[in-house]
């Protein structure tokens, strides 16, 4: 039987999904409207998921920093925490300081599709690409989905993304195991997209900060920290993938069995490169906070934009410089940074707490994270905790 999950499918069920992470009583900033990227402003997000027979579990995701990127470019950094993994067109937004075209995330065998599908689908909205104008390096992050999915199969073209890019929203988005995250898992249990922003108070600029990550990271179960509790030791053996066909596979080598994480974010705060590559270093301590461990295999890649610092394009095609300057306040700045590690270990939670349990390639199947054992563990121990004081 072939099953196909179409775009109109995941962006109705992001209206209708509840925040079950929103339980989560951790957390010093407020949470944005979506409690996702799309918070900030001009931020666009859409998913392809293709859930097709017993071995196709992939898509793609796109993410639009505004409405043009390629003639209103916004500044970026980016940051190759452990580099065994792709994020192409770095190397430029680095060296220029800014983000000229949308990000897509993707599977590792897709990348080179997604980045075509990019290509074509700004040829037809600029026409002067390669004649008198530049030609555009896009940005296309890769996690390695093969546990779950027939990656060899290569299913995600360069016309599924060419029109995905026309689909992208500024509203709720489907968290979980929808787009590029369809096929990934995290500690052993399935994972994925997920979101969260942060919006700080009046004092501090009022600006908001929203993350995206994709998560497929490898970390020890064990480790599984969440509000604080280390539910990982309480699952340490129970809910463990399962290879009917692959049993050797669990304790494979290399890039599949050190995992990778995406992590894309967003401000509407004034910061030019150098301030964004900053912010971008403070994913890790997000990261952190969940137990992950970044191995030597690991693709744990960043990028950060704001959508408030602009470079815009004359008739000539020449870049000028932004009109608005950084802002150089440094509570404002380490308000920033506060919000960035609190979003992206959010995002994370978001992504474990959305995903379900999926059974894909050769039968392999990965349990969703029991969401309702952890809330009540955790609320155990607040309670607890309560007792004591």
């Amino acid at each position: 039987m072939r099953v196909l999950c179409s775009l109109s499918i995941v962006f109705c069920a992001a209206a209708s999904a509840a925040r079950v992470d929103a339980a989560l009583e951790g957390g010093v900033y407020a949470r944005g409207r979506f409690d996702g990227i799309t918070d900030v402003p001009g931020v666009r997000i859409a998913h392809l998921t293709k859930i097709e027979g017993t071995d196709v579990r992939t898509g793609a995701t796109v993410i639009f920093p505004d409405a043009d990127p390629w003639n209103v470019k916004v500044a970026a950094a980016s940051e190759a925490y452990n580099g065994n993994g792709e994020m192409t067109g770095t190397h430029w937004v680095d060296e220029a300081g800014y983000l000229e075209t949308p990000i897509v995330l993707t599977d590792t065998l897709d990348v080179g599709l997604a980045d075509n599908g990019v290509i074509s689908w700004m040829m037809e909205r600029y026409l002067q690409i390669g004649i008198g104008d530049d030609v555009p390096l896009p940005v296309v992050a890769e996690c390695d989905d093969q546990t779950l999915n027939d990656i060899r199969g290569r299913h995600v073209s360069s016309q599924d993304v060419t029109e995905l890019l026309s689909k992208a929203k500024s509203s709720q988005f489907a968290r979980g195991s929808v787009g590029a995250g369809t096929g990934m898992e995290a500690f052993g249990f399935k994972a994925g997209i997920g979101s969260a922003s942060r919006v700080l108070p009046t004092d501090r600029g009022g600006y908001t900060v929203g993350v995206l990550v994709n998560d497929n990271t490898a970390s020890d179960r064990a480790l599984l920290t969440i509000d604080g509790v280390q539910v990982g030791r309480m699952l340490r053996n129970q809910y463990l993938p399962v290879f009917p066909q692959r049993t050797g596979f669990v304790t494979s080598r290399g890039r599949a069995a050190n995992g990778s994480i995406i992590v894309v974010v967003a401000t509407n705060a004034p910061l030019d490169s150098r301030q964004l590559h900053a912010l971008a270093k403070r994913v890790s301590l997000g990261m952190g906070r969940v137990g992950m461990t970044s191995h030597v295999g690991s693709g744990d890649l960043f990028i950060a934009f704001s959508t408030a610092y602009l470079y815009t394009r004359d008739r000539n095609f020449s870049v000028l410089a932004p009109t608005r300057h950084p802002e150089e306040d440094t509570d404002i700045l380490n308000a920033l940074y506060g919000a960035t590690v609190e979003a992206t270990e959010y995002a994370i939670y978001d992504a474990l707490f959305s995903a379900k349990t999926m059974t894909g390639r050769d039968g392999a199947t990965i349990y969703g994270l029991p969401v309702a054992r952890v809330l009540q563990a955790i609320r155990t121990v607040r309670s607890a905790e309560s007792t004591l004081k």
